[in-house]
């Protein structure tokens, strides 16, 4: 990798002029500046951000490093991770991304990112869920995306799951469906817990007592999606579904659930209606008849998140971000 010195002797000139290219062009001569530019390309110098920060003594950091766990290496949570660096281009600030995968050492892991001396810390995870702060990281502006810390309180933005699931299960009564089956998220995660209670809230609205519902609750892991079919299949008596509806724990159940009921000639909406929750990314508008769902707020969580940082607040409270109902066909 070239460094400053290589420039400066292919180009002829000081180490103080190079800087001076980098840091301030317009109080050096147009031939030199355009003869230290010609170096900077041939060489394919890339200027140390990281350095240029240690010496600037006195000004502020504009750089955000973002600790990913699992959210860059799935498609699941990836607008986070691009909201922060939208806005933070939006605001004259950089970030870079340190992935931490489930075999990683968390020690090293803050080892790497501390190293690039970032001015704020965001912590985001793939899917809502509590995690363990490295103390090392409070000890620079940090913040919680998509997840909240099991002990001291850290600034978080997560979706509002209650009410979010609140509003989907609202509309989905008001249009006159009253015997929804409910297939769940696994059944202690955060998102179902929350959920469950805006299902309930929803239900005992509209006079319903939610304990007389159906409620299955996935296991963990991806491959149980496919326990998704025979689930339903069992509420289905000589073909006939037991219920009206079905309330999707995610859109990823819901997929199963279409091809399941689709495939067995039983019509979406005109025999029972779905719900899902999540609006996965790009597949959303895909499902034939187009899914209601609800909207996790990945792209607000990560511009709220960005924000925090770059505005210097202080606060420690776990802020949570409207979950909006998308209402499509499906019902």
């Amino acid at each position: 990798m070239a460094s400053l010195k290589d420039v400066a002797r292919v180009a002829n000139v000081s180490l103080m002029t190079v800087s001076r290219v980098l840091n301030d062009p317009k109080r050096v001569k147009p031939e030199t500046l355009s003869r230290v530019q010609e170096a900077i390309l041939q060489l394919n110098y890339v200027p140390d951000l990281s350095a240029r920060q240690v010496r600037r003594v006195g000004s502020r950091n504009k750089t955000i490093g973002v600790l990913a766990l699992d959210t860059v290496t799935t498609p699941f949570s990836v607008e986070i991770t691009l909201s922060i660096e939208e806005t933070a281009r939006a605001y004259g600030w950089n970030s870079f991304v340190v992935n931490m995968f489930t075999d990683d050492n968390p020690d090293d892991i803050v080892d790497l990112l501390l190293a690039h001396r970032p001015g704020g810390i965001i912590f985001t995870t793939m899917g809502l869920r509590e995690v363990n702060i490295s103390p090392r990281l409070l000890e620079h502006p940090c913040v919680l995306a998509n997840c909240e810390n099991t002990g001291e309180p850290v600034a978080s933005y997560i979706p509002d799951d209650e009410q979010g699931q609140y509003t989907a299960v609202q509309a989905l009564l008001a249009a006159g469906y009253r015997r929804p089956l409910c297939l769940h998220l696994p059944v202690n995660h955060l998102a179902t817990l929350r959920r469950r209670k805006g299902l309930d809230r929803a239900c005992r609205e509209a006079n319903i007592n939610p304990d007389t519902l159906e409620h299955c609750y996935m296991q963990y892991g991806d491959e149980h999606y496919r326990d998704i079919p025979d689930i339903l299949l069992a509420y289905l008596e000589r073909g006939q579904p037991q219920f009206d509806s079905v309330i999707c724990g995610n859109d990823r159940i819901a997929f199963m659930v279409y091809q399941t009921l689709l495939t067995r000639g039983i019509r979406i909406p005109q025999d029972i209606a779905v719900l899902g929750y999540d609006n996965l990314v790009g597949i959303g508008n895909l499902f034939l008849p187009p899914l209601s769902t609800v909207q996790l707020p990945h792209y607000e969580i990560g511009r709220l998140s960005t924000l925090h940082i770059i505005n210097g607040e202080s606060h420690r409270e776990k802020v949570l971000v409207d979950s909006p109902r998308l209402l499509r066909e499906s019902f």
